[in-house]
């Protein structure tokens, strides 16, 4: 596999998955902070974030270890078809947050462990987020990184937005492993950029966001970079490994919160892709013999940002024996090109919360609008759109496409776009009367591929 574009990342790209029982408790009924639950008022002269960093001591180290190429843990993006969202609540002013609540039947949160704690009354902010970085004992080697960009300090002492910072801790730091070499400059400004938001993300917000933007902001994506937030067991999880550990520590132009983990940006996605061989292969494979894969991972491109519908092996096992052996047969390969260039939308980036079109240097955040949003979307295969239908049901939301193949596992996040995963393989339709007739998952007969694909198979359109 090729792993020349993820090399640089290596030395910052160790995470580990650490299970404390105090934390546990602490975070169970929350996805506020443990500056929340504070037994006895600070003095005025103390760090607030050396007093919630005070109060999370890991306790298992050594439990496992990964390396994440691909900028976030991708098993569990797999894995992670379906998430609760009701596992904690806030009350809309951060400043003033209620107990967590108590979790019975019929939710699915962790038991309750005793008589939640009340947090203490916190007084008006009078340090901006970098000086509570800067100050702080616990965050002393992000703070020495931070202070090697003079635009970096500015920025986060500045009052022209409210920041977001999610911090590593130096415990963040001690899990990576000694590569030898140091990445560069440029490489580490990136990766601070990362973990700085330019929008504010108190509690509440991240409670109901499935993707955050970045001050990262990758030449091939041609937008904000995003991480993913997934609530669980554990309280916020960003990009499904690093664990927010203190939260809703505010600055006077901001809020920090405090991560167990360093959020490394991701590679683009035929890098992905090549990831994750089982989930994958069959995808790979048919990218590699129509030459797309090479197209995917070109650095010429023009295009900016994209979103791939992904098919798992699942979905290509479900096409039948007949109908694989035929598109991965010589005979079949200009049909197999025209088939997976319909799940390839280049310049428009769909997340499950947010929406990009670089064609329109546009952008929204899908989580302000009505519960049901419709998109049609133009992909590489000419003429040729997806109808995409995203739907909130309250903290939940589903991704279907063609009205029929749904997202199995949303926003894979990609330095050039973004990977939803489909449970069946999207098949062009037929046009009946004037009118698109969907493929509903009906087995397909080679004829019936051969039929619908012909029109586009000598189409040479590039990506």
């Amino acid at each position: 596999m090729r792993f020349t574009r993820i090399v640089p990342l290596l030395p910052l790209a160790s995470a580990f998955v650490i299970t404390d029982a105090e934390v546990f408790q602490n975070l169970e009924k929350s996805g506020k902070s443990l500056v929340d639950n504070a037994q006895t008022v600070l003095d005025n002269t103390q760090n607030v974030l050396d007093d919630a960093f005070g109060r999370v001591k890991d306790g298992a180290k050594d439990l496992y270890s990964k390396i994440h190429k691909a900028g976030y843990d991708v098993e569990s993006w797999l894995e992670d078809s379906s998430f609760d969202h009701s596992v904690v609540d806030f009350e809309e002013d951060p400043h003033h947050p209620k107990h967590p609540p108590h979790h019975g039947p019929p939710h699915d949160g962790p038991p309750h462990h005793g008589k939640p704690r009340h947090p203490p009354h916190e007084d008006k902010p009078n340090r901006t987020v970098y000086e509570l970085i800067n100050e702080s004992k616990y965050t002393t080697k992000l703070a020495k990184l931070i202070n090697e960009y003079d635009d970096l300090v500015e920025i986060l002492n500045g009052t022209k937005a409210n920041y977001t910072i999610f911090a590593p801790t130096d415990e963040a730091f001690a899990k990576i492993p000694n590569y030898g070499k140091k990445p560069s400059k440029e490489v580490l400004k990136d990766i601070l950029l990362y973990h700085i938001s330019g929008d504010f993300y108190p509690g509440p917000r991240i409670f109901h966001s499935y993707t955050i933007p970045t001050l990262d902001e990758p030449e091939k994506l041609g937008h904000k970079q995003r991480l993913t937030v997934r609530v669980g067991f554990k309280g916020f999880v960003l990009n499904f490994y690093s664990r927010v550990v203190a939260a809703n520590i505010f600055g006077t132009n901001g809020v920090i919160h405090g991560i167990d983990s360093i959020l490394v940006p991701p590679p683009n996605v035929a890098s992905i892709i090549e990831l994750l061989p089982g989930e994958f292969s069959t995808l790979a494979l048919g990218l590699t013999k129509t030459g797309l894969f090479d197209k995917l991972n070109s650095t010429d491109s023009p295009h900016k940002g994209g979103t791939v519908f992904a098919p798992s092996n699942y979905a290509f096992q479900k096409l039948g024996h007949r109908a694989n052996a035929f598109l991965f047969s010589k005979y079949g390969e200009k049909y197999l090109r025209a088939l997976l260039e319909y799940h390839i939308v280049v310049n428009q980036t769909l997340y499950s919360d947010a929406f990009y079109d670089s064609n329109k240097d546009d952008s929204e955040e899908v989580a302000t609008h009505p519960p049901h949003l419709h998109y049609d979307l133009p992909t590489v295969l000419h003429d040729k759109y997806l109808s995409v239908d995203v739907i909130r049901y309250g903290p939940w939301v589903s991704i279907e496409v063609n009205r029929f193949a749904k997202v199995s596992s949303n926003d894979g996040v990609a330095s050039d776009g973004v990977i939803q995963v489909v449970s069946d393989v999207l098949i062009p339709p037929r046009n009946t009367n004037g009118e698109q007739a969907f493929w509903q998952g009906e087995e397909l007969s080679v004829d019936e591929i051969k039929e619908r694909l012909q029109p586009f198979v000598d189409e040479n359109i590039e990506l």
